[in-house]
């Protein structure tokens, strides 16, 4: 089979044969479509992720939507080493495959799976959102962001907050829910001044997709200004901004701060299926919008280092 193929991890990944995986027991042989070219699926590839697992060379794809032998459009994860999802066939156990419906392109769904699970676990599983929640976004101009604020909104925010570098992203941001949009300037005291007087009236949730500086001051502003006695759930998603920060113990015995993480590890198999599903089923009547780059799987060593944070390169098999 044809497929892209992981030969040296600081490589892009070359377009050429693979040997194809066996039926077996317990596993789906699934016809590819479709498999998005997705932070993790990068950072697995070039064993940066916690859960990267694979010798080279494999085929990278931590997920995408095929079709089953008997046609049934699936999304599929994790699929079994060295199958990855960017080639015509791979091989899953069919506890990693979901059934999902008709009513989006199979770029649209494989595009919007991840950074829809991301945000959907965080706001319902981790965060145990409630109607009328006021939710910060950090780092809301990237394609997990942009739907974050979407599925919020959807989920029945009272407010959503929306942090981001790029102030000409703001317009699009608020056509998309955001009810206040904040620059993410580099100096630590601008930034937590213009936020200050949001966590004094009280912020329920705040989703990361930044973690580093940015992450450090809602901390510190969670812990000097929040309501006495509020909860402020901070779920931390992706870390883009830094690996690490000098986290101070204090902010978590002067506040009500709870730090929890969205992810794989933190969040189980079937949780973050599930929470793909939702996201997919009740997309076309919520509207959640995605911008997606379809490219033809023979083209992935052009287009791997490509970076655009707020286009999912999707590509087609």
């Amino acid at each position: 089979m044809k497929a892209a193929i992981i030969i040296q991890r600081d490589q892009a990944p070359v377009y050429d044969h693979f040997k194809d995986p066996l039926p077996a027991i317990g596993k789906h042989m699934v016809h590819v479509q479709a498999s998005s070219i997705s932070q993790i699926t990068k950072a697995r590839a070039s064993a940066t992720h916690y859960s990267s697992d694979n010798e080279v060379p494999f085929i990278p794809g931590f997920d995408g939507v095929g079709t089953l032998e008997d046609g049934t459009r699936v999304y599929f994860l994790l699929p079994d080493n060295p199958f990855g999802g960017m080639a015509e066939l791979s091989s899953v156990d069919h506890k990693h495959c979901i059934q999902i419906p008709e009513t989006l392109s199979p770029g649209i769904a494989a595009a919007m799976a991840i950074p829809g699970m991301s945000s959907w676990a965080a706001l319902v599983e981790q965060a145990q959102m409630m109607v009328g929640d006021t939710v910060l976004v950090n780092g809301a101009s990237g394609s997990s962001g942009r739907l974050a604020i979407q599925i919020a909104k959807y989920l029945g925010a009272k407010k959503i907050i929306a942090t981001a570098r790029r102030v000409n992203t703001f317009e699009e941001l608020y056509a998309l829910g955001a009810d206040q949009c904040i620059e993410l300037s580099e100096d630590v005291n601008t930034l937590e001044e213009s936020l200050k007087a949001e966590f004094k009236h009280g912020i329920n949730i705040v989703l990361d997709y930044l973690w580093g500086p940015s992450a450090l001051s809602l901390i510190h502003l969670a812990a000097k200004n929040n309501p006495q006695g509020a909860s402020i759930k901070f779920v931390q998603i992706g870390s883009i901004g830094g690996a690490t920060i000098p986290f101070p113990a204090s902010a978590l015995r002067s506040s009500g701060l709870k730090l929890m993480g969205s992810g794989l590890g933190s969040l189980s198999i079937p949780t973050m299926l599930n929470s793909v599903l939702a996201v997919l089923k009740n997309a076309p009547d919520a509207g959640f919008n995605i911008n997606i780059k379809p490219i033809p799987l023979s083209q992935v060593k052009s287009v791997w280092n490509e970076t655009s944070s707020d286009t999912r390169t999707v590509l087609m098999v």
